[in-house]
């Protein structure tokens, strides 16, 4: 009887029986670990340290959304440093880690996502945007912010909309800086643009680097510099770039959201302001809700006894906003899994056994076998946080991506419109735009009026000529007759005429700089030979020729031309040939063979005539000579 009761104590505890049917329950577990990667001191890290940390509370506090289960943070500093970063992140992977929320630096994830894909631990980056974290080679990272590729496709079709062609990139030579830029060079291909120049600068780059690099960037011919690099020596470019005088009117200044990040939380001096007035920056896109309203006004309560640069208060920034949401997708995730029977177990990594006993401890760390089923249940997630819904594509990104783009002017920042994957520049929020069908013809892109470097309103033209390039070498030939049309400036190196004019005045048009150098070909005593002038280009001499050069058939064999812009009205084109005028004249239609074999068949006919009439007619009878002349006749 003893047996009998121990043995339904055993069916009770590993199981219900109900109606015959024995149904598996699964026992929570008190809690579960997670871990958070940042850098303490860096201006994305602080805020998300507080925004992390609320977060873990508020699901801590609510029992309904794990079941009674709390998540168990443990943060862990990376101090700027990918080295560390790397360090840190293996310590998780030995503590029975179910996901890391982090890394915080691209560098640091592209190192982790490899481990995290061995160990099968999924990361949830809010930070890491290099687009070359897909989920086809990292499956285990997922991005819980804006894709790069987006931001990227951001600039491009603000170059596309103000017209301009030619961008220089100024950029940290690192993963993130080398691949954020790379997004862009695509992207601005799909719109018949291209980077002209970048110009990498090292992750620890000094001022005395920086300068010497602008230097180099001023003598080129494009004057929109696209800024992809860190807060941390970003406001630095902008400085030396005041000092080297290429903050005023002429120049077009694109940051990414490094500098909208750092607007937002950090305090800017005066100084710093005025070194970036007129700056376009972007900033992603989060609706205004409810949900965002209360964190916002519970901010200051969250960061009271933290400060950040000069004992300021810390700002919240848009990355916040999305490290608090993580921790709440994350949780979401963690309780789907729970209620689909999910079981928190690790297991040894047999490669791992070989290391056994080394100083690292490196066979410490454990596969977790559930590891993929969380996954799935992360991106099966469908929320609204307090960045607005919260939804993954099939491509591991966030869906509808958008974009605030913002003008520093003054002592704040003024937003002049909105980007959206969907409907492009628009100054309609985007949550309108989805009601309606997508619409990216040039006609519906539209942003407000922007206050450019220099205090001034009209748009850049977006280039000068350049003081380190090739200039093109135009031969103008150097005419005594028809000096209308070109003729040269005595004692002066100018060119006037026409000619020139019409030149010129293409020139101008071009939305590029064309450096060019009028050099005159003849001694201005004989009218120089435009053949050989022509002809001269084909050999190099000259890169192109200017003047009343006219069209002929071996000119044209030699180079192009333009089309005739002096007009000579419907003519008839004839060969003329001198010939002279004699009473024989008439017999120049036909030539002497032709007048002979018309002459035989004259000969031939009478011939046939007098046979036939000779026996029959008396007319074709008589002496020979008779008979001669009536065959002739």
């Amino acid at each position: 009887m003893k047996l009998i009761w121990v043995l339904v104590l055993v069916v009770c505890y590993n199981g219900v029986c109900l109606n015959g049917v024995t149904t598996n329950v699964t026992t929570r577990p008190p809690f579960v670990n997670i871990g958070a990667l940042l850098s303490y001191n860096s201006t994305i890290g602080k805020v998300a340290k507080v925004a992390i940390q609320a977060a873990v509370d508020d699901v801590n506090s609510d029992p309904s959304v794990l079941g009674g289960t709390k998540l168990r943070l443990q943060m862990q500093n990376a101090n700027n440093s990918g080295f560390l970063g790397i360090v840190e992140s293996l310590k998780f992977m030995e503590t029975d880690t179910v996901a890391i929320i982090g890394p915080q630096s691209s560098v640091t994830a592209h190192v982790i996502s490899f481990v995290a894909n061995e160990l099968e631990v999924p990361l949830l980056s809010y930070s890491a945007t290099d687009p070359t974290l897909s989920s086809l080679q990292f499956p285990y990272f997922i991005m819980t912010s804006r894709n790069d590729l987006y931001q990227m496709a951001a600039i491009a079709d603000i170059v596309e909309y103000y017209g301009w062609r030619e961008v220089i990139a100024i950029y940290g030579d690192d993963d993130y800086g080398r691949n954020g830029i790379a997004a862009l060079s695509d992207k601005l291909a799909e719109r018949r643009c291209k980077i002209s120049y970048k110009a990498p600068l090292t992750p620890t780059a000094t001022q005395q680097e920086i300068t010497d690099l602008l230097v180099e960037v001023a003598l080129t011919e494009s004057r929109i510099l696209v800024v992809h690099t860190f807060s941390r020596w970003g406001p630095v470019v902008f400085s030396v770039a005041q000092h080297l005088g290429m903050m005023g009117p002429g120049y077009v200044w694109i940051a990414t959201n490094w500098l909208s990040t750092l607007l937002e939380t950090d305090y800017v001096s005066s100084d710093t302001l005025d070194d970036i007035q007129g700056v376009l920056t972007l900033r992603m896109y989060t609706p205004d809700s409810e949900l965002k309203r209360k964190f916002i006004s519970r901010w200051s309560n969250l960061t009271r006894g933290t400060t950040g640069y000069g004992l300021n208060p810390i700002g919240l920034s848009t990355y916040g906003l999305y490290a608090y949401d993580t921790v709440w997708l994350l949780a979401r995730a963690i309780n789907a899994f729970l209620d689909q029977g999910g079981n928190i177990s690790f297991s040894t990594e047999s490669r791992l056994a070989k290391l056994r006993g080394g100083s690292l401890h490196l066979d410490a760390m454990n596969i977790f076998n559930a590891g993929e089923l969380l996954r799935e249940n992360i991106l099966q997630a469908n929320m609204t946080g307090v960045t607005g819904q919260l939804k993954f594509n099939p491509d591991g990104n966030l869906i509808n991506p958008a974009y605030e783009v913002i003008n520093v002017i003054g002592n704040g920042i003024r937003k002049i419109g909105y980007w959206t994957n969907y409907s492009g520049l628009s100054v309609v929020p985007p949550e309108t735009l989805y009601s309606n069908p997508p619409n990216r013809s040039s006609s519906s892109q539209n942003l407000y009026s922007v206050l450019w470097p220099g205090q001034t309103a009209q748009k850049p033209r977006g280039w000068v000529f350049p003081n380190n390039g090739r200039h093109l070498r135009i031969g103008v030939p150097n005419r005594v007759s028809y000096r209308d049309f070109v003729s040269q400036v005595p004692g002066t190196d100018m060119f006037t005429g026409y000619c020139i004019d019409v030149f010129t005045a293409a020139i101008n048009l071009l939305p590029y700089a064309v450096p060019y150098k009028l050099i005159p070909y003849g001694d201005g005593i004989n009218n120089p030979s435009c053949t050989e002038l022509v002809r001269l280009i084909t050999a190099g001499v000259y890169d192109a020729a200017i003047g009343d050069i006219a069209i002929i058939t071996n000119r044209t064999r030699m180079a192009d031309f333009t089309q005739p812009y002096i007009e000579s009205g419907l003519v008839v084109v004839a060969p003329v040939k001198k010939m002279n005028s004699s009473a024989w004249s008439f017999l120049k239609p036909f030539t002497r063979q032709m007048w002979g074999v018309t002459a035989l068949f004259f000969i031939i006919v009478g011939a046939v005539v007098w046979i036939l009439e000779h026996r029959l007619n008396d007319d074709f009878r008589g002496p020979p000579r008779r008979q001669l002349i009536t065959i002739l006749w």
